[in-house]
């Protein structure tokens, strides 16, 4: 059984598919200013998942023009919706092993690449991430809102596919 803050990240991950279902590949890269497209979102979210939980425990890359697209700091992109899920899917599915394998021991390290160590152990990386998918999923509603989409989610899902459950 994963560790419980994984089950929670995964939670996020299907809210965040949940809150995009039907958006159209047109609006998906419409840029209303000063926010990016909802497409480069999905790139944005795929690039911290193979930043923390691909490059930094394997040194690997999935996607590799991933972070040019949709990364922190650079130049604003309207990517194709499409390519950004590919990218998403393959990066969240080389994630997973090492998502599955978290321990409590392995979440407070500091993880370790080419002679660097990140400023933040696993388990602050997992926080942050998880905040950065609830964080990106408002704003898309937001953004679905003002391009006059109806019938969106409108709070978070069945809480019952992630509840509480100790560490341990």
């Amino acid at each position: 059984m994963a560790h419980p803050l994984v089950e929670q990240l995964r939670f996020a991950r299907t809210e965040f598919q949940r809150n995009l279902i039907g958006l159209s590949p047109e609006d998906a890269v419409v840029r209303l200013m000063p926010s990016n497209c909802i497409s480069w979102i999905v790139g944005h979210l795929a690039v911290q998942e193979q930043a923390y939980w691909v490059w930094w425990p394997t040194g690997k890359i999935v996607v590799p023009d991933l972070f040019d697209q949709c990364g922190w700091g650079r130049p604003a992109s309207t990517p194709p919706l499409e390519a950004m899920w590919s990218a998403w899917e393959q990066v969240t599915a080389a994630a997973d092993p090492f998502l599955d394998s978290l321990a409590i021991e392995t979440l407070q390290q500091c993880p370790e690449r080419d002679g660097q160590t990140h400023s933040e152990s696993y388990g602050t990386m997992l926080h942050r991430h998880i905040g950065h998918y609830w964080y990106h999923t408002g704003e898309a509603n937001a953004l679905r809102q003002q391009l006059g989409h109806s019938n969106l989610p409108q709070f978070v899902g069945d809480q019952n596919k992630a509840p509480y459950r100790p560490e341990g």
